[in-house]
């Protein structure tokens, strides 16, 4: 009952389409930390790779 009344805009909260959208957008910025961690620790894998390279004897 709650929801409809904001749905309807008596009440005032994100409607069901904003709660929606915002799910959707949390889920997506939970996506891209988990894209960006794992290509900061494959750049901190391969920078390490070209050192070892460079060092051995």
């Amino acid at each position: 009952m709650r929801q409809a009344e904001r749905d309807a805009g008596s009440v005032r909260g994100p409607t069901t389409d904003e709660r929606t959208r915002i799910k959707a957008l949390e889920r997506e910025v939970r996506e891209l930390g988990q894209a960006s961690e794992i290509l900061r620790k494959a750049s901190a894998y391969f920078a390490q790779a070209e050192l070892d390279l460079s060092f051995t004897p």
